[in-house]
Parts: C-alpha cells; structure tokens; sequence
C-alpha cells in the first residue's frame, strides 16, 4: 500500500463544563463528543524518501505549525521511522470554529501513518502521543462518540440519539487559549453524572466570555435560539442545534443570514476512518 485516502471528521461538543485548573495551567473538565459526517479528506502518500510535505488547497495552512506536520514528526520522531510522506488536506472544517477540524487532520495522519510505515501501533499509544498535540486528538483517534472527562482525554464511548445539526460559523476566528486564560472563566462547575446530562441540565462554560468577546457569536446564538435550543461548541465560534430530521435543519439553514456560513450534518456514532489500528 503505497496511499491512503482518509476522511477526518469535524465535532460537537454537546456541553462543555470547567470543573478545576490544573497546577500546571491544564483545564478539567467534563463534555460529549459528538462526531457528525462533515469531515476534511486527507490524501496520505509514501515519500521516495525520509521528507515529510504538505499542500493544501487553502495554501495559508501550509505551514510549521500546522497540526498535520507537527503530528507526522512526532511519529516519526518517536518510532525512528526512516519512510516519509506527503500529505494532500482538502479542508472543508473551519478554523478556530471549536469543530476539532486541526485535531482530527492530526488524528487521521497518524492513523494513516501508522498504516503505510507498518507501525503496528495501537490506538491507545496514537492517542497517548495524539494527546501531546491537542486535548481533543485522543477522541479522534479512538473514533467514537464519548463521555469526556480529565482535560479531555479521559473518555468513555457512548451511543447518542441519531440526529441531524445545523451548525453556523459566524465569521470571526475564535482564540481557545485567549478563552481558557480569561480571568473570567467559571472553573468551579461542580462534576455531573450521566442523568444531568441525559435531563438537558448542561451547557457550556466557555459561552459567556466567548458572547463578551465576540459580538458575532453573540447575534448568532440569539439568531439560532429564536428557531431552535442554540449551543457553542467549544470554545466557539461555532453554534449549532440539533433536529430529529434533516429536513428539519435544512428549513432552518436555509433562512440563514447571507453574512454567515453553515451547513447540516448527521450524527455519527463511529468515525468514517478506516479501522488502521487497533
């Protein structure tokens, strides 16, 4: 196998509660992850050689930084592998949106990698170097809809009700590190159980700076909530709602206001990845 073609799927975080600051700076918190069908597509090639490139059709994102390279490194690095690769992202999933479009790239590259260079690596060893990344790579990686806890990583799969979302990107860039420094931030929410979560009782920490800081966000919460129950997932800017068909969420998207971008995606209960580790 010399290529892989591999989907990378966007998230909603269906809550979002802060329950304690690390003394190293890290989060605690408690969420669901949910993976919805509207995914970046990454084309993963052997390399005649050690190098490891990318291009991308939004060629802004071809850069050092990027959580693709930084991922294939680190694998490289970690393994001793002597393959390299070029990567090829379609990017469908916007930036700073709290969508985990940068985590699951990272996360479909190293499961990819971990393919094409026969790594053997298990999903948990991905995910433990996934989680040097990005809090969100584990819960790409493992590729299923999951009760989180720790600063994220700590996850419990879980079957969730088949919906259809409506999700609306307002046009402005969200800062997660900006949100999680704020001296504003609720850090204190006391842990749940299941059936809070199961009774509605939830919501997301993050949305009340993010709605201060952020007109945007703001206007389109109160724009989703006047049509639908309107959440941020994330640290934002991304809201959405859900709908129990997608007839439902296309009435809706269609009234969208010309300034804004969305779009309407089904659940998923399990990532459309290949199974390339176990």
């Amino acid at each position: 196998m010399n290529s892989l073609l591999i989907s990378a799927p966007a998230k909603l975080n269906l809550f979002l509660h802060i329950t304690g600051r690390r003394p190293d700076g890290y989060h605690e918190l408690q969420s669901v992850f949910q993976l919805i069908d509207f995914c970046d597509e990454l084309k993963v090639e052997l390399s005649p050689d050690s190098s490891i490139t990318l291009s991308c059709d939004n060629p802004a994102l071809v850069n050092p930084d990027n959580l693709i390279l930084r991922a294939a490194y680190a694998l490289q690095s970690q393994t001793s592998c002597s393959l390299g690769a070029h990567i090829t992202l379609t990017k469908r999933i916007p930036m700073g949106a709290g969508l985990g479009g940068g985590s699951s790239d990272a996360a479909s590259t190293l499961l990819a990698l971990n393919e094409l260079w026969a790594l053997n690596l298990s999903k948990h060893a991905l995910a433990d170097l996934g989680l040097s990344l990005g809090a969100d790579v584990p819960v790409f990686i493992h590729g299923t809809c999951a009760w989180a806890e720790g600063v994220g990583e700590i996850l419990t799969p879980m079957t969730l009700p088949d919906k259809w979302y409506l999700v609306i990107n307002p046009a402005c860039h969200v800062s997660t590190k900006e949100i999680f420094s704020h001296q504003e931030l609720t850090r204190n929410t006391t842990p749940i159980k299941m059936a809070p979560f199961l009774a509605e009782q939830t919501r997301n920490d993050c949305e009340n700076i993010v709605r201060k800081l952020y007109p945007a966000v703001d206007q389109a919460l109160v724009w989703l909530g006047d049509r639908a129950e309107a959440r941020m997932t994330g640290t934002g800017a991304s809201v959405f709602a859900s709908f129990n068909s997608e007839s439902e969420a296309k009435r809706v998207l269609a009234q969208l206001p010309e300034h804004w971008t969305g779009f309407t995606a089904q659940s998923l209960q399990s990532s459309p990845l290949p199974n390339i580790a176990r």
